[in-house]
């Protein structure tokens, strides 16, 4: 099936083809200003569906919308039709063309193309009025103040809002990518004489600019965010995308003594904190207890034994942990636990409790098993 895109390489246009490649039975007809002219010719008579998502966005002189939108699809419908080759076509239109305004004209004169060449062609068109649209890939500095902060505030770089309670009305990338792969199959949803677009969020200014900070700091607090929040688990995604490439690394302060050392990893408000526990040969650690305080142990290399002793018994209670077969073992409150490692080499455990340590509240007792 051979697929054409427009606008190959545009913010869209590059998430799509990147999804598209994934499957074997589909060849890519990637076009975009800097493809051969005469390219648009064979494309368009080999074509069996179109993926329509040229534009501008920026021009010197804004009569360049009307000929970038309204001109360049004129010329893409005439060469279809000089094929007699009726295959769908999804255009991706905009909000704006609710709007008078230049750009909001030139976009509703190409749906308006769009609606007369089905008319006379009787081909499948599918129309999608976009919000703003974020994620990966997203060019800073250009049309979108999400990726504009995205790269700034990743980069250390100052930003400027005019009116943090400006809302936002934004989709995000692998959502569009998932109904446009849906619209491919035949299976796009319809209101009216439009199809539906994904998800849309709603956010201010302020609120994104609020959100990341946060994902920025979280590096420094080993802190993860609220990922049960579908917009901030989606524009934290983006943000990572804009690190810039020396810096995707941190380090963690582990705290070191004699017996080995311990690690704060991640630390959720909801979920607890991940902690990596490092004894050496012959080291045994704990001996404490708590009431409400739980936790996982998970020994991932070397080998020991964690033993269990109820607070009011005599009976000792021990589980044996290897790297070579991973199991978990849960640490119940009410009871004394210590691990030993009974290697000869250090002994790496992954260790999660259901909440941050305080130490103004340690609720951890120290008890012999």
């Amino acid at each position: 099936m051979n697929i054409l895109v427009t606008g190959a390489n545009g913010f869209i246009g590059k998430n799509l083809i990147a999804e598209l490649k994934t499957r074997s039975d589909l060849n890519i007809l990637a076009h975009s200003k800097e493809t051969e002219p005469s390219l648009l010719d064979d494309y368009c008579k080999k074509a069996d569906f179109v993926f329509h998502l040229a534009g501008v966005n920026r021009p010197k002189d804004e009569r360049e919308f009307m000929d970038g939108h309204f001109g360049f699809t004129s010329r893409l419908l005439a060469t279809l039709q000089q094929h007699q080759n009726t295959c769908p076509i999804m255009i991706s239109s905009s909000t704006q063309a609710e709007l008078d305004n230049p750009y909001g004209r030139s976009k509703k004169a190409v749906e308006n193309l769009l609606v007369d060449y089905s008319s006379v062609t009787g081909a499948k068109i599918l129309i999608y009025r976009f919000p703003n649209v974020f994620g990966k890939w997203l060019r800073p500095n250009y049309n979108s103040a999400v990726a504009t902060f995205c790269n700034n505030i990743a980069h250390d770089l100052p930003i400027t809002i005019n009116n943090p309670n400006t809302a936002l009305k934004l989709i995000y990338i692998d959502d569009l990518l998932t109904e446009m792969t849906r619209a491919l199959a035949g299976d796009e949803k319809r209101v009216g004489d439009y199809c539906e677009v994904p998800t849309v969020y709603t956010a201010t200014l302020g609120k994104i600019v609020d959100l990341l900070y946060s994902f920025r700091k979280s590096r420094e607090e080993r802190s993860i965010p609220d990922m049960s929040h579908t917009f901030t688990k989606k524009l934290y995604s983006t943000y990572l995308s804009y690190l810039p490439e020396d810096q995707f690394s941190y380090e963690l302060k582990m705290n070191v003594d004699q017996r080995g050392s311990f690690t704060e990893f991640i630390k959720t408000p909801d979920r607890g904190q991940v902690s990596v526990n490092i004894s050496k040969p012959g080291i045994t650690k704990g001996n404490h207890w708590h009431h409400t305080k739980n936790e996982k142990f998970l020994v991932v290399s070397g080998k020991g034994v964690i033993r269990f002793r109820k607070i009011d018994s005599g009976e000792i209670i021990q589980y044996f942990v290897s790297g070579d077969r991973l199991e978990v073992v849960d640490i119940p409150t009410g009871y004394t636990h210590n691990i030993e490692n009974l290697g000869d080499t250090d002994m790496v455990a992954v260790m999660w409790a259901n909440e941050f340590f305080d130490p103004n509240r340690p609720d951890t007792y120290y008890l012999e098993v």
